[in-house]
């Protein structure tokens, strides 16, 4: 008889369920997995060594594009950082509304997953339904910061604007008439605040209609029920973070263990997982949805009582006010300082870490006293769970490996940076 060899095969990068850019060479016996090994690097854009050459200013647009599904949550980590560093109190205002676009941002995050997700396994409908939602969320983002993605919004020592008194409002056209327009904008006749408020009251009805859709269809529980089991100690020792340690029954979550901004003033809950397979960790986002909207309510009811300033009024990091400005010759210098040379930042080296929807998300800044970073080095959450892939798929079918990269929720920016 012929010995029969294990193969090896590429899954990936032109896989669909690859997500882009992931390269996995998959060692099987037979349908079976006996080993993966995951190949990165095809999305490497060199943005810590980038940051070497940029100020810290224009540094921060970069964050946007690391994780591009959750852009505000990388902006935070940074500034963070540099706040550290230079040792500035934002004010309460700004970050009430750092906050509140955190979880709006850890929101359109999961629908982005859970869309993704279903539609990797099979299910068609509930992509649609999550970017119904996802698309309101990214009207906000376009409000505050006129980009739909790409928001660089949060500034060191605070955010670069107040919320807006007005929605962005749909125009009649050949597709929508004038009655159809009134009744699509019916939401979007207050300000930004109004809509976001609206929004929080919609949102946990389609949360069950996702839940409707997938918590007890059968179909969905044989993909992912006992699939990509990670138990607590394995996750700790992986070093995962986020809904993957969650979902594997370790409650840590940075928002309360190390809270930062105004964590510590709300009240939301932390969801863990009992098994830690595909199935927990698809609950424990679900309901971290729901927690996210119980804050951004909160953060909307606060920001609705509590006028004040969103940024320092320390020139040397923050611009003056454009009108201002353009009366007084010293506020022109300052400005164009700023915005040329950029601010200097105090030697030393800081850490600033985030509750990023993926996971822990950290900043490492070490300051030479220059105008720009002496060394930055991200902490991308994605990088360790890609990393604990192979643990993952071994004894797996191939069909369970896109339920895997599924669940852990990679986006390659971050990965590769």
């Amino acid at each position: 008889m012929s010995e029969i060899k294990n193969y090896t095969m590429n899954f990936g990068p032109q896989h669909p369920s690859a997500h882009g850019v992931l390269r996995l060479v998959l060692e099987l016996d037979g349908e079976v997995i006996e080993r993966a090994d995951p190949h990165i690097g095809l999305l490497h854009r060199a943005t810590e060594k980038l940051a070497e050459h940029k100020t810290y200013l224009q540094s921060l647009p970069y964050m946007d594009r690391l994780d591009y599904v959750s852009m505000m949550s990388n902006e935070h980590a940074y500034v963070m950082a540099i706040e550290k560093l230079v040792g500035l109190e934002v004010p309460l205002r700004a970050q009430y509304i750092r906050v509140m676009f955190d979880e709006i941002t850890r929101a359109m995050n999961h629908l982005l997953w859970l869309g993704a997700h279903a539609l990797d396994i099979g299910a068609m409908t509930v992509f649609l339904f999550c970017f119904r939602e996802r698309e309101d969320l990214m009207d906000v983002y376009e409000a505050v910061s006129g980009a739909r993605m790409h928001a660089a919004y949060y500034r060191p020592g605070g955010v670069y604007r107040d919320l807006p008194d007005t929605m962005p409002q749909y125009q009649a056209s050949k597709i929508h008439n004038a009655k159809a327009v009134k009744r699509m904008n019916e939401n979007r006749e207050g300000s930004v605040l109004d809509f976001i408020e609206d929004f929080t009251k919609r949102f946990p009805g389609f949360i069950d209609e996702y839940e409707t859709l997938l918590t007890d269809n059968r179909i969905w529980k044989q993909r992912t029920v006992g699939i990509g089991v990670v138990s607590p100690e394995d996750a700790l020792a992986m070093g995962f973070t986020g809904p993957m340690l969650r979902g594997s029954g370790v409650l840590w979550d940075l928002r309360k263990h190390q809270p930062y901004e105004v964590y510590d003033r709300l009240d939301f809950d932390i969801p863990v997982g009992v098994e830690g397979d595909c199935y927990d960790r698809y609950l424990v986002r679900v309901e971290e949805m729901r927690q996210a909207n119980r804050i951004i309510a909160q953060c909307v009811n606060w920001l609705r009582k509590n006028p004040g300033p969103v940024i320092i009024d320390n020139f040397k990091i923050a611009p003056p006010k454009r009108e201002s400005m353009k009366q007084n010759m010293e506020e022109l210098i300052h400005h164009f300082k700023l915005f040329t040379e950029g601010m200097h930042v105090p030697e030393g080296e800081a850490y600033a870490a985030v509750e990023h929807p993926k996971g822990e998300f950290g900043i490492y800044l070490i300051s030479d006293g220059a105008n720009k970073p002496y060394r930055m080095k991200i902490r991308a959450p994605g990088f360790p769970h890609i990393a604990g892939l192979d643990e993952m798929v071994r004894g797996h079918m191939i069909a369970d490996v896109v339920a895997i990269i599924g669940t852990q929720d990679i986006v390659f920016g971050e990965v590769d940076r």
